[in-house]
């Protein structure tokens, strides 16, 4: 049994979280005290970029749309009714840290385009869309169909902290205290990995992809990067001053000594690795020249670019160390 076992198998009372379903509208017409749960138990208030979104009652038939957020509601205990499979896995359109976790397979829907007629036949009482883009359209879309908990303030463009996915999420699901417990879990494990790996404090970390387009890296806002800061890395400042708003920046073959640091760690994007191995340019970057640097395969790249608790959890445990090795390599 792997450590992600521990995650309770979904409720018999299936709660989901609609990304764009429902035939009640999101509201943001809620009174001042909307951070606190009231009378009713199930009634709860949740502030979100477009205003406060009212769960009026305990929702049962969930779409989760945002990247990661059907992760989340089934690391809560709860089954999606429809999500959306943003990295292709296929099968229940999660990763396998969360293999059977469905008792029953859940509808898949589109990522960036969703088929809204196709959420509005689940019949949805509430849908998640916390980490997604922020686009308004997009969320008045939803929340003409159900209940819509978009994204945080600061929240656009995929840049929802794991943290207030699952705050977020936690909350529209009555599910607060396993919410909580949830945090705790991954927070006692950065910190274990953090005191295990000393060689990680200070040293400067580029995280990476290569796709169809060419290169490019992630900056702070993004959970790759946050899962490296929480293990002792830093960043460069030289990429995060490309930084415009986004959690990526391109990289033109010119600028591809910026890929360079104490550890590289890059991964293809539906793409195959020798495009990046084979790469004359990106054998030349300092760091990839001298043994400091990681193409990671594709479970490992998965995990570490779904952040979700099961999936950052599965990484400490497996990409964790093979940041280590190289270091212990270079030294």
């Amino acid at each position: 049994m792997n450590r992600y076992s521990r995650f309770p198998k979904v409720y018999t009372v299936v709660i989901t979280i609609a990304v764009m379903i429902g035939l009640m509208g999101c509201s943001s017409d809620t009174n001042e005290n909307t951070d606190e749960t009231t009378s009713d138990s199930s009634n709860v208030t949740i502030d979100t970029k477009f205003g406060k979104v009212e769960v009026a009652e305990q929702p049962t038939r969930v779409v989760a749309l945002g990247w990661g957020d059907a992760e989340t509601a089934l690391a809560l205990g709860v089954e999606p009714i429809g999500a959306s499979d943003w990295l292709d896995f296929g099968g229940d359109g999660v990763g396998p840290w969360l293999k059977d976790a469905y008792e029953e397979s859940p509808t898949l829907i589109g990522t960036m385009e969703p088929d809204y007629e196709q959420i509005m036949a689940l019949d949805p009482d509430l849908i998640l869309d916390v980490k997604s883009s922020g686009d308004e359209e997009r969320y008045e879309r939803l929340s003409d169909i159900a209940p819509t908990v978009g994204v945080p303030e600061g929240g656009d463009n995929y840049l929802t902290s794991t943290e207030k996915q699952v705050k977020m999420i936690a909350k529209a699901l009555n599910k607060e205290d396993e919410g909580e417990k949830l945090q705790e879990e991954l927070d006692a494990a950065f910190e274990e990995a953090d005191k295990e790996n000393p060689a990680f404090d200070g040293k400067t970390i580029v995280v990476a992809a290569y796709d169809s387009n060419g290169f490019g890296a992630y900056v702070e806002g993004d959970s790759r990067i946050d899962f490296a800061t929480r293990l002792g890395f830093e960043t460069k400042d030289e990429i995060q001053e490309l930084d415009e708003g986004n959690f990526y920046v391109s990289l033109a073959d010119e600028w591809l000594e910026l890929l360079d640091a104490d550890l590289t760690v890059i991964f293809p994007i539906w793409v195959d690795e020798s495009e990046i191995t084979d790469n004359e340019l990106f054998q030349k970057v300092p760091s990839v020249a001298d043994g400091r640097s990681i193409v990671l395969d594709q479970d490992s790249a998965n995990a570490f670019s779904t952040g979700t608790v099961p999936s950052l959890l599965w990484a400490i445990e497996n990409v964790t160390p093979q940041f280590a090795e190289v270091l212990e390599d270079e030294g």
